[in-house]
């Protein structure tokens, strides 16, 4: 082989071997970027449904965790209240989102874990539409009414359910809410029957109460403290192992001569099912930072809230034993799927 044809061959190899580096640095750069990417979740706003009225207990938690992240990341979360139907209007819309953690949501207990119980038809799964990402909180149920003159505490309530069944009356945030499942409570262990007023949220119902149309409520304690406080309503009872310090003079359920009424719901943070796991951590671990510190604590607390973060495995396991705890109690109750 004569020296120009070996200089051209080995001219040929180095090019080839510049090529092939090339190429496997563009596929590691191609490699890289969907991490670069998750690395810059959110890059622009978050929307975070809450299948409920502004104004409520998980309103207000769903914008105050929304405002400490925004101001953590630097993008808005927007809180996109879609209220009405138990849930059954804002639920669907996260469930059918793209699970790309730009749309995420803040549910009651009640919507995951009473709904599939209360309902003949729902448009999602409970379980299998979301990724838990942590609880934020946990509220006690309390016994509110108008009229504390003619219920001046929680065994007259008993005693006038039992004396003319179905003829008090009691609000609830709708079909399948806390207070509805409270109140259920309440009827199916007190073997009693009362009227169910539903709402299209706390605020609403709560409303109603101060007008006098409604005989009680069963109410997470958030949404009715204000009106306790100013003495609008009247607190019979905690459904509480113990009292709260902020109506520390407001007996429980126990003390109060009734047993076995102990009820305490949460309220919980939940992204479209298939969200990638990094951006369900990220959240998690950003959420829990907020939760740890002491003014959003003493925020909650004054509130009527305890914070209650939870890694996704254990919110999940909460949300899947609630079901069959509910499920059982609607079932005992004999309330008929609508």
């Amino acid at each position: 082989m004569s020296t120009a044809s070996i200089t051209m061959e080995f001219f040929k190899m180095n090019i080839q071997r510049k090529l092939y580096g090339l190429g496997c640095a563009f596929a590691l750069l191609a490699m890289a970027v969907p991490a670069a990417a998750q690395d810059k979740y959110p890059d622009r706003p978050v929307k975070v449904v809450v299948a409920l009225p502004a104004g409520g207990g998980v309103d207000m938690i769903a914008r105050l965790v929304g405002q400490r992240l925004a101001a953590e990341v630097g993008q808005p979360f927007i809180v996109d209240n879609r209220a009405g139907a138990s849930g059954r209007i804002g639920l669907p819309v996260v469930a059918k989102a793209a699970p790309d953690g730009y749309t995420l949501m803040v549910s009651p207990a009640s919507f995951l874990t009473t709904n599939k119980s209360i309902f003949k038809e729902m448009s999602y799964d409970p379980e299998a539409d979301f990724a838990p990402i942590t609880k934020l909180a946990n509220q006690s149920m309390v016994l509110v009414v108008k009229d504390k003159q003619k219920f001046p505490n929680a065994g007259a309530v008993l005693a006038a359910a039992k004396a003319k069944p179905d003829s008090l009356t009691y609000a609830s945030s709708g079909d399948g809410s806390p207070q509805h499942l409270a109140a259920l409570m309440f009827e199916t262990r007190m073997k009693v029957r009362m009227t169910h007023i539903p709402y299209k949220g706390g605020a609403l119902a709560i409303n109603d109460m101060l007008g006098g149309n409604v005989d009680l409520l069963f109410a997470p304690l958030p949404e009715a403290l204000p009106h306790i406080k100013s003495g609008k309503l009247s607190a019979l009872a905690i459904m509480g192992d113990k009292r709260s310090d902020l109506i520390s003079d407001v007996p429980t359920m126990r003390e109060s001569g009734i047993d076995n009424m102990t009820m305490v719901t949460w309220i919980g943070l939940l992204a479209p099912a298939r969200t990638p796991r990094s951006i369900v951590d990220q959240l998690n671990r950003q959420v829990h930072a907020i939760l740890a510190r002491e003014d959003v604590k003493v925020q909650l607390r004054e509130a009527g809230m305890d914070v209650a973060p939870t890694t996704p495995e254990q919110f999940k396991s909460t949300i899947s034993q609630e079901l069959k705890v509910h499920a059982e109690l609607v079932k005992a109750s004999g309330l008929v799927p609508q």
